[in-house]
């Protein structure tokens, strides 16, 4: 019996471990669920004007609506869409009414277009305050002399189109502009992967349990021979 207590024993405490961590991953999902729902519901509340200084902890997906104008240049960042492929969102300064000069994410364009002459617009613009997470150590630098960008950097942006460091992302089409499609802010970017974690975890909890039963069978049978 003393010869099968310490394969019983890491037996049963690799299984708490596994089963521990595979609880815990249940619960990191409910958390998940439930903060993607708030920000979901975030999204699409009611607009108001874009605070003095906003932060990205209080304010990010703060939906916002201010008038003004957008100004030239444009800043072309690279992106994908399932359905087109390769396109560019479109960048630009935003001076509002009140004379302040923010970021405007206005929506994307297919690569044909990216060079084409859009006019300055006038336009009440609806969108969501956003501080992109798009870069990591695989994302090249950005060709700011050939204006093309693998990020939305916003200190860049804003120092070349010298606007303050707070991008909107334009939620709603605007008819003066028909080429650019909007790109809203949405949560679907977002990963939750904590349902696969937590299979994994109670998989391998399930091989540690059957490792250590035909382990255990195989010392009794030895001893019985």
């Amino acid at each position: 019996m003393r010869r099968l207590f310490l394969p019983l024993f890491f037996g049963i405490v690799g299984t708490a471990i596994l089963l521990k961590l595979g609880f815990w991953q249940v619960d990191r999902l409910a958390w998940k669920e439930a903060e993607l729902a708030r920000i979901d519901a975030k999204i699409v509340d009611a607009p108001v004007a874009v605070p003095t200084a906003p932060t990205e902890e209080g304010d990010e997906y703060l939906p916002v609506v201010t008038t003004g104008r957008t100004e030239t240049p444009e800043l072309h960042v690279l992106a994908s869409s399932k359905q087109t492929g390769a396109i560019y969102r479109i960048v630009t300064a935003f001076e509002t009414a009140e004379g302040r000069r923010l970021l405007l994410d206005r929506g994307w364009v297919k690569p044909e277009a990216k060079n084409a002459e859009r006019s300055p617009v006038t336009a009440t613009i609806v969108g969501n305050l956003l501080w992109p997470n798009e870069r990591n150590k695989y994302t090249p630098e950005n060709d700011v002399s050939g204006n093309t960008w693998f990020a939305r950097d916003i200190a860049d942006m804003s120092a070349i189109l010298n606007t303050e460091p707070i991008l909107i992302v334009q939620r709603d089409k605007i008819d003066v502009a028909p080429e650019i499609t909007p790109m809203p802010v949405t949560s679907t970017g977002i990963p939750n992967d904590h349902l696969q974690y937590a299979v994994t975890w109670f998989g391998l909890a399930l091989v540690w349990i059957g490792m250590t039963l035909y382990y255990l069978r195989r010392m009794r049978t030895r001893e019985k021979v």
